[in-house]
């Protein structure tokens, strides 16, 4: 059975991702207590569902903190375990539900939104590093359901290379394992021809390509990567995310990330492309 666990900061979309699961097929849970999960999974596993999503996040109380024990249980017995982990910066989250006019679900009366969402990201820290995490910051619905059906429709076996690019004009991504900057690089941005096209068009990936410390750089990424690789591999680690990043997200960071996916696919290593300003 194919179990995906849910989880994550109020207001980063773990309902979008939810009824992108629902939509796919899977029979979904919403706001499971964690000590409930091992059995509310083994009984619908006996009642024949065979792909299921449940919800568990800090709503469920104390016991979240037992999730770590509760996963490595369920994957002992055999379950198709894969844990989906949704975050956000705060700002993006103030501004979220300062537009829906939601209460947080640690406010008291005695904490400012701020404080429940830092509190929050405390409590959940344990459980961010059990799977795979999106920072939903600058995502909009439309990309994180794209991102959450490419999630689902990936191979589940062995370890998943996703390459990023952003523009560190809008953050660095939250969900990023390393980040490279690759600014000092000459833009495309600064040619009339170039600016309008991204790092995926023919002529922009020339004019990086024709650069000596382009080719110089992505090899020392490169050779990075493939050094470390089989560390993570031994780790058993699901997902490993090397961000790479020039100021907008449109050109240089976008051609290294294609390039590095298409040298490591050739390899036969599973492997991912996220562009997060192009969404």
């Amino acid at each position: 059975m194919q179990l995906i666990l849910i989880s994550g900061l109020s207001g980063s979309g773990k309902s979008v991702a939810l009824n992108v699961l629902e939509d796919s097929g899977f029979y979904c849970v919403d706001n499971l207590p964690a000590q409930l999960l091992s059995n509310i999974a083994s009984f619908l596993d006996q009642t024949g569902h065979d792909r299921i999503a449940l919800s568990v996040d800090v709503r469920g109380g104390g016991a979240l903190q037992q999730l770590p024990d509760i996963v490595a249980e369920l994957k002992a017995k055999g379950f198709d375990l894969r844990l989906l982990f949704l975050e956000a910066k705060t700002d993006a989250l103030v501004k979220r539900f300062s537009e829906t006019r939601r209460h947080h679900p640690l406010s008291s009366g005695q904490r400012t939104l701020q404080e429940c969402i830092q509190l929050e990201r405390d409590l959940l820290e344990p459980v961010g590093a059990l799977g795979h995490r999106i920072d939903t910051s600058d995502l909009n619905p439309n990309a994180l359901r794209a991102w959450i059906k490419d999630f689902i429709e990936f191979d589940r076996a062995g370890l998943t290379l996703l390459f990023q690019s952003f523009g560190f004009k809008h953050g660095i991504p939250l969900d990023a394992d390393f980040v490279f900057d690759v600014r000092c690089l000459p833009n495309p941005h600064y040619d009339p021809n170039l600016r309008p096209l991204t790092g995926k068009d023919a002529a922009v990936a020339a004019f990086l390509e024709g650069d000596a410390n382009v080719q110089k750089m992505l090899g020392d990424i490169r050779r990075f990567v493939e050094e470390w690789l089989p560390c993570f591999i031994l780790d058993n680690r699901n997902y490993l995310t090397i961000a790479v990043g020039c100021t907008g997200g449109q050109h240089r960071s976008v051609f290294f990330a294609e390039k590095l996916a298409a040298h490591f696919r050739a390899k036969a290593q599973q492997t991912m492309v996220r562009h997060r300003e192009l969404m």
